[in-house]
């Protein structure tokens, strides 16, 4: 039951062809003939695929709780709502696709993190905004008399 609103797959879908200039069948084509030459490309087909299967299986426990409602109108029994939490679980695991895919291909982060890990990576140095934080503490000075006499009286 996909509507104009609603269709993540299609919206990330254009974004992606838009990104890399290309339809997604010949952009998973080109990836499939060569899945080492562009790392980016490779991973937004990978992540699209993903985000294609998540979205099947959301249609899929969709239809399995509206035939169990169809079925048993009115009536909320165990099975019906395991079917619900499903269709939660689903929905939960296709944003979670969609929101790495929308990360993936947000400019402002290419470069920056992998998308894999999502971790940072070797950043350029020479883009870092002032000095690096310090990683000990500074050096006291040596006030205190050596013997401690003095010091508590």
């Amino acid at each position: 039951m996909p509507d104009e609103v609603d269709d993540v797959v299609g919206v990330l879908t254009e974004q992606i062809e838009h990104r890399f200039d290309m339809g997604i069948g010949t952009l998973k084509a080109a990836v499939a003939a060569a899945p080492d030459a562009h790392r980016e490309a490779t991973e937004a087909v990978r992540r699209h695929d993903l985000l294609t299967e998540s979205q099947a299986a959301l249609e899929h426990a969709e239809d399995d709780l509206l035939r169990a409602l169809e079925t048993r109108p009115g009536e909320a029994d165990d099975h019906t709502v395991d079917l619900a939490h499903r269709v939660n679980d689903a929905v939960s695991a296709r944003d979670g696709h969609a929101m790495a895919v929308r990360w993936l291909l947000d400019p402002d982060t290419r470069g920056e993190r992998s998308p894999v890990a999502g971790r940072p990576t070797r950043l350029d140095r020479s883009a870092r905004r002032g000095p690096a934080a310090p990683t000990s503490p500074p050096a006291r000075p040596a006030t205190a008399p050596a013997t401690g006499r003095g010091v508590l009286r």
